[in-house]
């Protein structure tokens, strides 16, 4: 607090010399070359403990500014000793000093950054600082330097420069730290050492008020604050933790056209103007044009935030009613048009399913997925037109809203249309199911929508690209549809399912070599149910899983202890059928391998059969297909030959076995010179026996109902069949009396 105490001194002193006390004038000479020794001797500690390189940079310059102050007011002091008792004029060589230490000072306070890396920004913030800037510069100008200028004693020109300076100081330290967010600087220490240029206001108004006699005090008392604010600084600095950012103060530019407008009111009282009266005018002027351009670009900035705001408020608008996939409108903006549609006069809706888009998924990846449901938004903004609403519900599942005058059949055929070709860039076929139904003026919303649900399930019932128009009583099929998923999960709760076996017959000799495992479902009031009618519900509600794995669990426990009780050599193998749905179940060979572990089943005792259409469903299914196949594992083409790509599958589908279709047996006992048909069959009994035996397959054939289809089959090579003929599906107690039976028959061939 050395500079307090100078200034304290200095003070007693110059108060003691007023009373006629001791010492010459000469003395106030020596308080501002000390003060400003003592500042710059503070700010060289703080400066060598500063490690961020804007903060040193910034004390660095009032480093030498100071030291510019104390030298040149140095040699103010010396000057006075020699002349006195005549007190001189600042020399030309300290006030050279003196005023490169202000613009140092400035230039440094200048250079420090206000955080703003915006073109506009940085333009916006240079029209707030001008304008403070002019507007308190015009204040300290009227009345601190002007009078002096005016007055009638001969103040020095270096005296007033260094004034101006001061001011300048003063008015661009203050604009500077009000745009100061923070940052390794202490924005109080800016302010302090702005403030230190206001100690050249108060040597004016003592100037101007005592003339040459306000020398005195001004050294001695005024001229040391300056010093003083810097070790405050020095002090503010070392104490800071850094300042939380915070926002420009906006408020400064309005209270710089406050200030010109006080020496403008000021002039209402002077008779003439004068050249400072016509400063002050120009300022005001040009503080005016410049605030004018300011609001201009106020105004200009409002009106781009309305816009950003209004556009942002349309996005998200969209977002909210628009699928963020394909742009179509979404289920919410569906059933706000769906309403205000039905209040107007009716409406008719087309609800639109993509038939077989899961196996594109599962097979291909969600990316292709995507690319394929925005490729049907597409096609079905181009069949809907300008007739209705085009919307995605969510999946693959689709709308489009129709005004009632339209006719939904012809939409509906558009969108078929549309959808015979391949799409999206991967060239892919989808086919879609429509529902179509139309509603008077007050029907429920939830009403329209169940009974297009309703059409689009017949549609589907009814193959693949159809449409299906609602009428009344057409929910009763879907209904029992869904009540047999719920009956099927019952079902499974109470056991109610049951195996059957089928034998594999060696044709030549009749001796059973494997069984294939069937489901059965015992309905405690329906009786037995057909496995045609509660396997595609089973499929269609995800209940196949379990189901098929009951079956798995049963059928190798079942086949474990005929082989624990009948000797290895009695069965070869139980084949359980396998669906889709399994395949694609991430579980399902981790299942295998824990029910035959748990049965303690030699995993080439068993056989998964699968149709063509599970096994041609992508990479997923056949990646599991070849895991099991590795495991030991043998796997059966059920049906073959009766899809559409049976040979080009073999290539890539692991099988042991192949089932020749019933479709193909049947007939074929019929005379080669006999129909077309039975021709044709005999002709492809024969491509899968060779076929199978150049690729090294078993072939069982299938269907078998009398004893002329087997020996034509036994003709052509064919040595395993199954049918009713052979052997009717029984139940397990049945079975095992038939593999007693085969046992007894052998030991007594044996004997």
């Amino acid at each position: 607090m050395a500079t307090s105490g100078i200034l304290l001194i200095w003070t007693v002193w110059y108060l003691a010399w007023l009373a006629g006390g001791p010492g010459s004038a000469t003395f106030a000479y020596l308080a501002m070359p000390l003060g400003a020794a003592v500042a710059a001797h503070s700010i060289y500690r703080l400066f060598r403990s500063v490690e961020d390189p804007v903060a040193r940079r910034f004390w660095r310059g009032l480093l030498i500014a100071f030291t510019l102050v104390a030298a040149g007011y140095t040699i103010l002091a010396v000057a006075a000793f020699q002349q006195q008792p005549v007190l001189p004029d600042m020399p030309i060589p300290a006030a050279a000093v003196v005023g490169v230490a202000f613009l140092v000072a400035m230039w440094a306070v200048g250079r420090v950054p206000l955080g703003i890396s915006s073109p506009g920004q940085r333009w916006k913030q240079w029209l707030d600082r001008s304008i403070a800037f002019f507007g308190c510069s015009t204040l300290l100008f009227h009345f601190g330097l002007a009078p002096m200028i005016g007055s009638s004693a001969d103040w020095s020109a270096q005296m007033l420069v260094l004034l101006g300076l001061s001011f300048m100081l003063a008015v661009g330290g203050i604009t500077k730290v009000s745009y100061i967010g923070g940052g390794p600087v202490d924005r109080v220490a800016i302010r302090l050492i702005g403030s230190g240029g206001m100690v050249g206001a108060g040597i004016a108004l003592l100037s101007v008020a005592g003339g040459a006699q306000s020398i005195i005090p001004s050294q001695a008392v005024v001229m040391p604050f300056a010093p003083l604010l810097a070790t405050i600084a020095v002090r503010r600095q070392w104490t800071s933790t850094g300042a939380k950012p915070r926002r420009a103060n906006t408020w400064l530019p309005y209270l710089a056209i406050a200030a010109v407008d006080i020496p403008l009111l000021s002039l209402l009282w002077q008779h003439e103007l004068g050249w400072g009266g016509h400063f002050v005018i120009t300022a005001a002027v040009v503080v005016n044009g410049l605030v004018a351009v300011r609001q201009m670009v106020a105004m200009r900035d409002n009106q781009r935030l309305l816009r950003e705001k209004r556009a942002s408020e349309e996005r998200l608008r969209h977002e909210v009613t628009h699928d963020g996939l394909t742009g179509l409108a979404n289920r919410g903006l569906f059933r706000e048009r769906l309403a205000a549609t039905l209040e107007r006069g009716g409406a008719t809706v087309l609800l639109v399913d993509l038939d077989d888009f899961k196996t594109v998924n599962d097979s291909l990846g969600h990316e292709i997925g995507d690319h394929l449901l925005i490729a049907v938004a597409e096609e079905l903004r181009v069949a809907t037109g300008p007739d209705g609403l085009p919307v995605r519900l969510g999946g693959d599942e689709f709308a489009v809203l129709l005004e009632p005058d339209v006719i939904g059949e012809a939409v509906a055929e558009r969108i078929l249309a549309c959808f015979s070709g391949p799409m999206s860039a991967h060239h892919l076929l989808v086919h879609a199911s429509i529902g179509i139904a139309t509603a008077n003026t007050g029907t429920p919303l939830d009403h329209v929508l169940r009974d297009a649900d309703v059409a689009m399930y017949a549609a589907k019932q009814r193959g693949k690209a159809n449409y299906v128009r609602y009428h009344g009583g057409m929910e009763q099929p879907i209904f029992a549809h869904a009540q047999l998923g719920g009956e099927l999960r019952r079902a499974l709760d109470a056991e109610e399912f049951r195996l059957v076996y089928q034998p594999i017959i060696e044709l030549a000799t009749g001796r059973v070599i494997g069984v294939e495992s069937l489901v059965r479902w015992q309905h405690p009031t329906r009786g037995l149910v057909s496995p045609a009618e509660f396997i595609p519900a089973a499929e269609g509600t995800g209940l196949i899983v379990p189901l098929g794995r009951f079956v798995l669990r049963e059928a190798c426990r079942q086949a474990a202890a005929w082989l624990a009780e009948f000797g290895p050599d009695v069965l070869q193998k139980i084949a359980p059928n396998v669906s889709v749905r399994q395949l694609h179940d991430p579980d399902f060979v981790d299942d295998v391998r824990r029910i035959l572990a748990e049965a303690g089943l030699p995993s080439d005792r068993i056989v998964l059969e699968l149709t063509e259409s599970a096994v041609l469903r992508g990479p997923q299914v056949l990646q599991t297909l070849h895991r099991l196949h590795d495991m030991g594992i043998r796997l059966a083409l059920d049906d073959f030959g009766t899809g559409e790509s049976s040979l080009s599958l073999l290539r890539a589908f692991p099988a042991s076995i192949v089932k020749l279709d019933k479709s193909f047996v049947d007939g074929i006992e019929l005379d080669e010179e006999g129909t077309p048909e039975a021709n044709a069959r005999q002709a492809v009994a024969r491509a899968v026996i060779q076929m199978a035996g150049a690729l090294g397959l078993d072939t069982v054939a299938e269907g078998i109902e009398n004893q002329v289809q087997a020996d034509r089959l036994i003709g052509l090579g064919y040595t395993l069949g199954q049918g009713y003929h052979l052997a009717r599906p029984m139940p397990a107690e049945d079975f095992t009396r038939l593999l007693a039976a085969q046992r007894e028959r052998a030991t007594a061939v044996a004997i």
